[in-house]
């Protein structure tokens, strides 16, 4: 069923029906003992007020007093039938409508014979001084019966208050779930630009969940679109200037008449070409780690630290760029995790060393405790920017705009997508940084 508001409806009904038929059947069986208690002692009242005339020595009044021991006659009949008989086997007096056989056996007190085909329900008291045995019953299908009409009675009114009690239970579950359609009203009123959280403070408390649920979906798709802007942002801005550049110099290479000219040209361009081909990849790295679920543990394989690193060192190397060394210990290392966030937070430290390393010296990769750290001989970072360097599009302001302010990003993210933690520090022994990939314990 797809209607929550008549599920909620049958539900109710359901169970007020079910307690409303339970409460019938206690009803049922309470009155039903009760009932029988009562007619029970009106049976040994009748038949002691009879006995107490027969004691007298009045029989005959006995037996008028039998005859008229009964009510008017009612829906229900005669309900108290008495006999008087003698002890050696002689009808000595009836009530009017009694049968002529007898109510009960010889016992004194309570008994229930089949009398006629009908069951009796009789209260019996011997008198041997004078000779004879009260009889006084009545009919137990009168008493089913008596039963079966208050039951009725109680089962009438909730047939004709189970339609009214519908009715009112479909419009309160109606009411009851309004704060539902107000919010789903104020939400499809709204363009797809609007983001604002939906205010829980006057919404029942069980739909404050999914209250809360639609607005931290509502963050995320703001915090998606608002780094996609800034990515979007950043890279024409960033693209404008090596493009324009390379314009610049594909017109001197044209315009010059001599080959040093001409050559010095031609490199510029290879070098705008190439950090314009880093800032492209470093952009789609990026949307990538951003767009791309973490791949389930049991999906991760492992890796050779040493090979990895000596196939980034391969990739890009450069003429003249910064000696680089690998600890042969790195050979020994297995790190486990996602293959394609490890190489990419390796090739970002590695270029980002290189990068700002531009005077030459050397870059050391080696084992460190719980992972792997690189060392670079390079200027460093400034200590109150240690924090912010991992930021995206944060250059620093020694940085003498070199970079695109993404390398460290993307190496904190992919450090964080293979279960490792990066950490930054300059060294202590001489100028240059220090980067530090841990893992847990075991983990690497």
């Amino acid at each position: 069923m797809s209607s929550l508001k008549r599920r909620l409806v049958l539900i109710l009904l359901a169970a007020t029906g079910v307690i409303w038929l339970c409460a019938t059947g206690w009803i049922y069986a309470s009155s039903r003992s009760e009932l029988e208690h009562v007619l029970d002692t009106r049976l040994q009242e009748a038949a002691r007020m009879v006995h107490s005339l027969v004691a007298g020595g009045n029989i005959a009044a006995a037996a008028a007093v039998a005859q008229v021991a009964n009510p008017p006659e009612s829906g229900y009949e005669r309900q108290l039938s008495c006999q008087i008989w003698s002890l050696d086997g002689r009808l000595v007096a009836k009530s009017g409508g009694a049968p002529e056989e007898a109510l009960a056996g010889p016992a004194e007190g309570f008994s229930e014979r089949m009398v006629n085909g009908e069951p009796w329900r009789v209260y019996t008291i011997l008198d041997p001084d004078k000779g004879v045995r009260v009889m006084v019953g009545d009919r137990i299908g009168l008493r089913d019966r008596l039963v079966r009409d208050l039951v009725a009675g109680l089962l009438a009114p909730m047939i004709l208050v189970v339609p009214l009690l519908g009715l009112l239970i479909w419009i309160s579950v109606g009411r009851g779930l309004k704060p539902l359609h107000v919010v789903a009203g104020d939400i499809a009123a709204r363009d797809g630009e609007d983001m604002r959280p939906v205010a829980p403070a006057a919404a029942p408390a069980e739909i404050r969940p999914l209250l809360e649920a639609i607005n931290g979906l509502f963050a995320k798709v703001e915090a998606a679109r608002r780094q996609e802007r800034d990515v979007t942002a950043f890279a024409a801005h960033e693209l404008r200037t090596p493009l324009a550049g390379l314009k610049t110099q594909a017109q001197i290479a044209l315009a010059a008449h001599d080959a040093p000219t001409r050559e010095g040209a031609l490199r510029q361009i290879l070098v705008s070409v190439d950090r314009t081909t880093r800032l492209v990849r470093q952009l789609l790295a990026l949307a990538k780690l951003e767009g791309t679920p973490s791949p389930p543990l049991e999906a991760v394989g492992e890796a050779e630290a040493g090979a990895l690193l000596r196939e980034i060192v391969r990739q890009t190397a450069k003429p003249g760029s910064a000696h680089v060394e690998v600890d042969d210990a790195l050979d020994a290392v297995k790190l486990k995790g996602d293959h394609e966030a490890l190489h990419l937070m390796l090739r970002n430290l590695h270029e980002n060393a290189v990068e700002h390393m531009a005077g030459g010296g050397t870059i050391a990769w080696r084992q460190c405790a719980g992972g792997l750290c690189v060392e670079d001989e390079g200027p460093g970072i400034p200590e109150d920017e240690l924090p912010l360097v991992t930021r995206r599009f944060y250059r620093g302001r020694s940085r003498s705009g070199a970079g695109s302010g993404l390398g460290l990003t993307i190496a904190t993210m992919a450090a964080a997508r293979a279960g490792a933690r990066l950490t930054l520090e300059n060294r202590r022994d001489r100028d240059g940084l220090r980067a530090s990939v841990v893992w847990p314990r075991g983990a690497a």
